[in-house]
């Protein structure tokens, strides 16, 4: 049983299809396990993609690219409702809103550190309201406040 747009011409083994996109073969054979794909089998039982799972493969590569995981990407593979379909994306958009957040607070760390005038960064007043910030009001934070020592020492 063939998918729409498959023919014998364009069927690629397994090892091809892999070879096509730079993925392992049992990546391919996992997503089958999770019906992301349905590959045919020849008379002899092997899996035969055709064009069809040629726009699948780079559909999940695009989406997991975008942030999704593959229990999303089922998901959405599997409705043709606008509604479910919305409702999945704004989830995952939110998901990504809090992991762009994530990663704009490192960087603003991690900048912070590299522009840092001090030799030890323990005294850097932004590392030094972080730490304030992770050990939380309802512990002292003693040495642990915003301040300006009198001089940076030299790097």
């Amino acid at each position: 049983m063939k998918s729409s747009g498959d023919s014998d011409a364009t069927a690629m083994s397994i090892g091809a299809l892999a070879a096509r996109f730079g993925l392992a073969t049992h990546v391919l054979r996992h997503w089958e396990s999770m019906g992301l794909l349905h590959p045919v089998r020849d008379a002899g039982g092997r899996r035969r993609y055709g064009a069809g799972d040629l726009t699948r493969v780079a559909t999940i590569l695009i989406l997991k690219e975008a942030g999704l995981g593959l229990g999303a990407i089922r998901s959405l593979s599997a409705t043709v409702d606008r509604a479910t379909r919305h409702e999945i994306l704004r989830a995952e958009a939110e998901d990504l809103r809090s992991r762009i957040a994530a990663a704009r607070a490192s960087l603003e760390l991690i900048e912070g550190g590299l522009h840092c005038e001090y030799e030890d960064i323990t005294e850097c007043p932004n590392y030094r309201l972080r730490i304030a910030e992770q050990i939380g009001s309802q512990v002292p934070c003693q040495g642990l406040t915003r301040r300006e020592p009198a001089t940076p020492r030299a790097r």
